[in-house]
């Protein structure tokens, strides 16, 4: 298995399980991370904070890896998410494009979002 599929898997596994420990062996110090919806945190520490603020009032039901492309120091990561936050459930499917450096950790995240339920308009 390649080892940025390891690393990313990791990272996913972490939100499931709640587990902040692994950030900052995963990611760069001076990470750059965009959420699908806009939000943009910068920093590791700030991404650490991020993390537990999320985790206080969601839940991860499920962050399942479809597949990975692979381009050079890029791996682009489809999948679906499914969370319970502030109470609701919430689900859709994503694409992450994730650049590493040069020690494999990940210096940028950005996430892109495709709503579920995905629907046929012409029929």
């Amino acid at each position: 298995m390649n080892d940025r599929e390891e690393i990313i898997k990791n990272y996913f596994q972490s939100w499931t399980s709640n587990n902040c420990k692994i950030i900052r062996g995963i990611f760069d110090p001076k990470v750059i991370y965009s959420e699908c919806y806009g939000p943009e945190y910068r920093g590791i520490e700030v991404v650490e904070r991020w993390f537990k603020d999320w985790n206080e009032r969601g839940t991860v039901l499920a962050w399942d890896i479809k597949q990975f492309i692979h381009s050079a120091n890029v791996t682009v990561v489809e999948w679906y998410f499914k969370c319970k936050y502030d109470g609701e459930i919430g689900e859709f499917d994503g694409v992450s494009l994730i650049e590493f450096n040069e020690d494999n950790h990940i210096i940028s995240l950005k996430e892109f979002q495709s709503k579920i339920p995905h629907y046929y308009p012409y029929n």
